[in-house]
């Protein structure tokens, strides 16, 4: 699964066969992507590169997809894309650009772009963020007036590439993708192992995400825990419940973060056969009191069915 994806989305005035155009023939992608065009038309199944016009190399990789608007289907156009123009970024890994061309009305298109596969490309993901912002205005105005936007003059440096807002990002996509996985039903043992790998990284990123608060680390511990536990590891998830109750009681956390704290010592204490502690636990989380009655609801259900 990708990890940590920009998506965009604009609404075009013309039709999606004259969108799908702007974005497939190089005779309109070098009026408003930085000049680049394709060396051959794009083609599914086949690599491709784009070029400046002095012959400079832009970028590289395969058309993985490209299926025209048609019939009232909306059309797709799936590249991989690795940076030729900067020496750093091109030793990166390969990302993935989607693009989604549909109606969304008479003489009216959608696009959405979605460029993934970024959790180990830092460079590229601080580079691309808001330089697609200004690449598909471009295009719109393009279309819509026949002329592109004038080059943007960027008066603000740009973060730093590992920033504290990169690794907040990777540790929202981790966490959420980390939680996808816990939630299904007959995971694999390949399953396990991701939910495992999605954990740790999400803790990894928080500690050094910026802005991150002593209940991100409670609840990065709190989420290692139950994968532990769902991939059959008690003891080890016991160690990681212990961390997350001490973090809630060494920075006074305590609502439904001191609650999960106390469930999660539980339910490993109970794998490990140590009912009587079990129980304990489980009456000190629901001790706990929760002042918003939807985190109240929400603590409930999860905890309904406990003896």
């Amino acid at each position: 699964m990708a990890i940590t994806a920009h998506v965009y989305q604009v609404f075009i005035a013309a039709d999606p066969d004259q969108v799908w155009t702007a974005i497939t023939d190089s005779e309109w992608t070098s009026r408003y992507f930085h000049q680049t065009s394709f060396v051959q038309p794009p083609e599914a199944g086949q690599p491709y590169r784009t070029v400046r016009p002095n012959g400079d190399p832009a970028v590289e990789g395969l058309i993985e997809e490209m299926s025209p608007p048609a019939g009232g289907q909306p059309g797709r156009f799936v590249q991989t894309w690795r940076v030729l123009y900067d020496t750093a970024m091109a030793e990166e890994p390969p990302s993935r650009v989607e693009w989604t061309v549909e109606s969304a009305g008479p003489g009216l298109t959608r696009v959405r772009l979605v460029h993934g596969d970024l959790a180990f490309s830092p460079l590229t993901w601080s580079r691309v963020k808001d330089g697609w912002v200004w690449v598909l205005d471009s295009m719109k105005s393009l279309i819509e007036t026949g002329r592109p936007l004038p080059v943007a003059v960027d008066l603000a440096e740009p973060p730093p590439a590992t920033g504290g807002d990169w690794h907040r990002a990777q540790a929202v996509e981790s966490n959420n993708s980390a939680w996808e996985l816990v939630d299904m039903q007959d995971r694999t043992p390949d399953q396990d192992e991701e939910l495992l790998r999605r954990a740790y990284a999400a803790a990894y990123h928080w500690q050094r995400a910026a802005g991150a608060q002593p209940a991100n680390e409670a609840r990065a511990s709190y989420l290692i825990a139950k994968a532990l536990l769902l991939t059959g590891q008690p003891r080890a998830s016991l160690r990681s419940a212990d961390r997350c109750l001490a973090v809630c009681r060494t920075n006074q956390l305590a609502d439904f973060d001191l609650a999960y704290a106390y469930e999660a010592r539980a339910r490993a204490l109970a794998a490990l056969g140590r009912a009587e502690e079990a129980d304990d636990n489980w009456r000190q989380a629901r001790a706990v009191d929760i002042a918003d009655p939807e985190d109240r609801a929400i603590v409930q259900a999860d905890f309904a069915g406990v003896p």
